[in-house]
């Protein structure tokens, strides 16, 4: 089957206050600020842009799954298990909100953090295959 969508490009995430939440993800995760005014800010993450959209409070990226679970809408990919733990110990060490890493029954492990604004974000432990013949190293 010949793909007709090539890569994701932008993920909308909303935010009360896009000056604060850009700081957060530049100062907590690596992120690359690209564009900031007082709807937005735009940001450069993992090869993809972040687009921080200001929402009313309350609003966030999250949804309960059939169990009542409160679930996440993106995995990050790092390689390796010790990676895996190296970064929920630092995202610790940053008083950032992070669950315990979990075995779901399938390859690697994971864990759960949020942002500012209580977006959810997951984390695994297995690097995809595809990522490793072509990593997208730059944050351009």
């Amino acid at each position: 089957m010949n793909e007709k969508l090539n890569r994701v490009g932008t993920i909308y995430i909303p935010v009360t206050d896009p000056d604060r939440s850009q700081k957060w993800y530049v100062n907590h995760l690596g992120a690359e600020l690209k564009y900031l005014d007082k709807e937005k800010a735009i940001v450069n993450l993992a090869g993809l842009s972040f687009f921080l959209l200001k929402a009313s409070a309350g609003q966030s990226v999250n949804f309960t799954d059939i169990n009542g679970e409160k679930r996440f809408i993106l995995t990050f990919e790092v390689d390796g298990e010790r990676a895996l733990t190296d970064l929920r110990e630092d995202f610790i060490r940053r008083k950032m909100p992070v669950g315990e890493i979990e075995d779901r029954g399938h390859a690697g492990r994971n864990f759960v953090f949020a942002d500012l604004d209580g977006n959810l974000f997951d984390v695994w432990s297995e690097l995809s295959p595809a990522y490793r013949k072509t990593p997208l190293l730059s944050n351009e």
